[in-house]
């Protein structure tokens, strides 16, 4: 076997575009869902920076949301909160409070 150099290795493939995990929506297999009490949370960004998915909203440094469509549900997010105001629900109970919300409005 030959010790080759580095300029002797073949060119592999190349990526012509970064990865992003834009156009994969995986939060359709989530089991749990972050709940975030708004009122309780201080905008530390400990959540955001947390994230492995960057799935928490922020804009002018206040966190505005939580983006299910990427939201896997690991729960990082609830465990390093400083104040304990994400909670981790199953999803199928936030579906069906989410049910339950839109037959109250359609009533």
């Amino acid at each position: 076997m030959s010790n080759n150099g580095w300029r002797d290795i073949p060119i592999g493939g190349v990526l012509e575009t970064p990865g992003s995990s834009v156009g994969y929506k995986t939060g359709g297999w989530r089991a749990f869902r972050p709940i975030r009490d708004a009122a309780k949370c201080t905008d530390c960004m400990l959540c955001w920076m947390f994230c492995p998915d960057s799935a928490v909203q922020v804009s002018n440094s206040q966190v505005i949301g939580i983006d299910f469509e990427h939201c896997k549900g690991c729960g990082i997010c609830a465990r390093e909160c400083p104040l304990k105001c994400i909670e981790m629900i199953e999803e199928t109970q936030a579906q069906a409070q989410a049910e339950a919300r839109a037959e109250g409005i359609s009533s």
